[in-house]
């Protein structure tokens, strides 16, 4: 700690950071631009100046830039004095000269940190009357809009998206006194990050075009605490509703999970819960044709059908809640209740939970991920993935170069002089995957083959750090590469293993347990990540322990009289037959789902299950912490969450969220912590709740006139300490039920620096989220013994392997409007010599079985792939069902 005086008031405050983090830490307000928390200090924006003294005796004092300033022991500054204030109003007015007037209209407005900032440097008046200079906008896809005449040239942007996020086709360009951020010509923004423009501009040029499609003023907007649902990460969004529609996505920040910063497909992948397929009333199948109910009337048909004689069986989901999942157990009892996933992916789950929960290697958060200075991916293409873990491994990977500049006491803030000092030098970072991947553009060295082939590179590696542990035979080159990767993660202080369930391969998931091991016993303080399919995927596994397989054997054994399916489309998850048959071996057959999907379509009963944007629910993230997520709107439809419809009949309803969530964790105490997530429905600041509007919304008396010119009474919501109303405790709520940030003078995303405790820092009261379990150094370390066999391509047969794409993978985002428009058309991926061989050029048609039914696709030619092996999209319309890896013949259709 240091002590610095700041208008002759001593302070305390963290002597590693800069002065104008260290004032904004102690809550004064002080004006800025360029500078971000994440992306550090560059003194570009000169908006930050303060006067600094030499000494106490200094009456003069010289303007500095507070942001390229350390907070060092003694150091005397003033915010207030006039000439600060003077030559920040005067900086504010040059930068806004040729901006243009128009925050009535402007997306930004109303949410903009340039207001903030003009407002709180005291610039209220233009005085320039020339003509401003103008620019083209660009075109940039389907996420961004550019407006670019309103940028005061910050030069955040490229920052982040250049230097943070390593794009390429995004860059500054300038001539004279025009400087322009964009491409190099129009075209669609390359990075899977690039929707974090939209917050790190902190003016309008970078502006959300999804919500452009519909849009609303930000104090209009209904929020509420969130939970990306699109991977298995768990990043924590505020989600944003108007007129029964969500409207955005925003990061909410977590300093344990995603920080600052949020993937596209997180970001504008929320489209679908908006979509003309969404399900509106409860159905009921008569005569082959579906017929609307009330939702009472269903109710009571479900109770009759549900207590009736005969077997039943319900099939969980891991997108849906822990709640959802135990009331569907609590339903038909636990010896019916089957995770809605093929065993493949169960068992591999479970590995995963036993390895992270009876392990002594810890795993870090994906925030933590960020500070390894080593790291070796083993088997997954977390671009694809699990995106925000591989901008974490992106940061990782610039920690040792920055090791010298640490020797040189160069301030970790301080981002113009350690850039210069590095000169783009990166880590050590090794992939072994089956095809290229993104991440390679920065990795030390790769490895492409087939999945064994990747286990066995990765038991080398063990073998490498501890020759206690089975030796593997491989050719010069990979034991080569094999004793490289041992002698980087023995240098490194902190090494990171990651992998992960997306190759379908135990042996990849032990060959990385077995490296974390090995590391542990050499005493380095390593890290283990496994990325996992979906947001509940673990909550699922440590629920339930049969499969989809199972509950298929089990109808052949005996009729089913009534199956329930929990948010799941099962054609997504096994073959049409496997998946038709069940059905028709079942008598009725119940689903709850948001989306009229094929199985849907099947159903007897549907009822209309909330989205994240609807509904309250607890789910567990890849390292095992619970976090809950919030209802942000009641809908005009019938919709509600799963679990509600669960309990009413069960129970009629009678239990609220808290009731549930207690005899969740009676019946798995593993569940303990998630009664701590959050507070309990009856919290109240003094008397009040949460509001989930701001204080300005505005319209509510009008939003209704159509239909009645009275108000009509806000909903109640009896399951969370939030309310559906603009009036409430106007404070700071606790961390985990935060609807949006706000503090006077701070309208945009910048606030957030008013609800942490330090800026950069954990939000007051914690960062949400709790882990429901941990390592332990006392535990044993158990080795895994199993070594696959080397892969041995088949004469005139591929094996088919899932390649992933972070726009189409997944099946709730795919049905967004904006993200259809980056999802790659369907083929299949062939070595360059395989095809050559077997005469195909690029853009053939080869015929394949998938399901028993033959499907087309067009050849890419990949020269990375391992020979033998075929890669096709996992989760495309065409490839939805199929069951990875599994071998097959190709036949060209060339000529026919």
């Amino acid at each position: 700690m240091a002590k610095i005086f700041i208008d002759n008031v001593a302070y305390e405050v963290d002597g590693s950071q800069n002065l104008l983090a260290a004032c904004l830490s102690l809550g004064l307000n002080l004006t800025y631009f360029c500078w971000h928390p994440a992306l550090h200090s560059v003194g570009a924006c000169r908006q930050c100046g303060i006067l600094k003294y030499r000494d106490e005796n200094d009456t003069k004092g010289r303007i500095m830039m507070a942001c390229m300033e350390p907070a060092a022991e003694g150091t005397r500054i003033s915010i207030e004095a006039p000439q600060a204030r003077e030559f920040r109003a005067a900086n504010i007015e040059a930068l806004m000269i040729n901006h243009p007037h128009d925050c009535p209209v402007c997306d930004e407005g109303g949410e903009c940190h340039l207001q903030d900032m003009t407002l709180m440097s005291g610039h209220n008046y233009r005085r320039y009357r020339f003509k401003k200079r103008t620019h083209t906008n660009q075109y940039l896809g389907p996420f961004i809009n550019h407006e670019m005449n309103r940028c005061i040239q910050c030069y955040r942007c490229v920052r982040f998206y250049n230097d943070y996020a390593g794009g390429k086709d995004f860059s500054v360009f300038a001539a004279h006194d025009d400087v322009y951020f964009g491409r190099y010509e129009p075209g669609v923004l390359e990075s899977e990050f690039s929707g974090n423009l939209v917050e790190v501009c902190p003016t309008g040029v970078f502006t959300d075009k999804t919500l452009k499609q519909h849009y609303t003023r930000k104090w209009d907007l209904t929020n509420a605490p969130s939970v990306c649902h699109q991977c298995g990460l768990g990043c924590n969004i505020l989600a944003g509703e108007r007129y029964g529609t969500i409207r955005r996505i925003l990061s909410r920040f977590n300093g344990d999970v995603n920080g600052y910063f949020l993937c596209d497909r997180g970001r504008f992948g929320y489209e679908y819960v908006n979509s003309e397929k969404r399900i509106p009333h409860p159905l009921k199948k008569k005569d082959g044709v579906f017929q609307g109910m009330e939702a009472d009337a269903m109710i009571e048909d479900l109770k009759k059908l549900t207590s009736a004689k005969g077997k039943m069986m319900g099939i969980g989901s891991p997108r849906a809640s822990l709640e959802s999942n135990f009331l569907l157990r609590e339903l038909v009892g636990p010896e019916n209740f089957y995770a809605g996933v093929p065993k493949t992916e169960g068992k591999l789950l479970k590995t995963v939970i036993d390895i992270l929960r009876d392990g002594r290697v810890r795993t870090p958060s994906m925030s933590e991920a960020a500070t390894y200075d080593a790291v070796f991916i083993l088997g997954e293409d977390i671009t694809n993935t699990a995106p925000m873990l591989a901008l974490s491994i992106r940061q990782a990977a610039k920690n040792k170069p920055r090791e010298k500049t640490k020797a040189m006491k160069i301030a970790d803030w301080n981002d113009a002089a350690i850039r210069e000092i590095v000169q783009g030098e990166k880590g050590p970072l090794f992939i072994a995957a089956v095809q290229p991947t993104k991440l390679e553009e920065i990795a030390t060295n790769c490895y492409h083959g087939h999945p064994d082939g990747i286990a066995r590179l990765g038991a080398a590696v063990a073998h490498n750090i501890n020759d206690q542990l089975p030796g593997v035979d491989l050719d010069t080159e990979t034991e080569t590469l094999a004793a490289t990767v041992a002698e980087a993660l023995l240098a490194a202080k902190k090494p990171l293993i990651v992998s992960g369930t997306g190759l379908y391969n135990e042996a990849i998931l032990h060959a990385a347990a077995n490296l974390a091991y090995a590391l542990k016993d050499q005493d380095k303080a390593v890290g283990l990540i496994y990325a996992v399919p979906e947001v509940n995927s673990i909550g699922l596994a440590l629920m339930a322990d049969r499969y989809l397989e199972d509950a298929f054997e089990e109808a052949k054994a005996a009729p089913v009289a009534t199956t329930v399916i929990l948010e799941n489309d099962l054609y997504q998850r096994m073959d049409k037959d496997s998946v038709d048959d069940f059905f028709n071996r079942s008598e009725d057959r119940v689903v709850l789902d948001c989306l009229a999907g094929d199985t849907g379509l099947n159903a007897t009963y549907v009822l209309p299950a909330g989205t994240f944007a609807e509904s309250d629910g607890t789910v567990v993230n890849n390292e095992g912490r619970a976090q809950r997520f919030y209802q942000v709107h009641v809908p005009k439809t019938s919709a509600r969450s799963s679990w509600k419809w669960l309990n009413a009949i069960v129970q009629d309803g009678t239990r609220n969220f808290d009731g549930i969530v207690e005899n969740m964790i009676k019946v798995f105490p593993i569940f303990q912590e998630v009664k701590s997530v959050a507070p309990s429905a009856d919290y109240r600041k003094g008397t009040e709740k949460i509001p989930r509007e701001p204080h300005r919304y505005s319209g509510r008396t009008a939003m209704h006139a159509n239909e009645n010119v009275s108000e009509p009474k806000p909903p109640s919501d009896p399951d969370s300490a939030l309310s559906f109303t603009m009036e409430g405790y106007l404070g700071k709520p606790p961390s985990s039920i935060i609807p949006f940030f706000w503090s006077p003078g701070w309208n945009s995303v910048q606030a957030i620096n008013k609800y942490q405790i330090e800026v950069g820092g954990a939000l007051h009261g914690g960062n949400p989220g709790k882990r429901l379990f941990e390592s332990s150094p006392d535990r044993q370390l158990v080795y895994f013994k199993d070594t696959p066999q080397p892969f041995s391509p088949q004469q005139g047969r591929w094996c088919v392997l899932p390649l992933y794409h972070i726009y189409g993978s997944d099946e709730l985002s795919a049905q967004s409007t904006a993200v259809k428009q980056r999802i790659p058309a369907p083929y299949i991926a062939l070595n360059d010599q395989d095809a050559k061989e077997g005469g195909y050029a690029k853009d053939d048609q080869v015929e394949l079985f998938l399901g028993g039914r033959k499907h087309a696709f067009p050849v890419v030619l990949e020269p990375g792939l391992p020979r033998g092996i075929a890669g096709l999209p996992k989760g495309l319309e065409q490839t939805k069902g199929v069951l990875f890896p599994f071998w097959t013949e190709l036949k060209h259709l060339k000529n026919e």
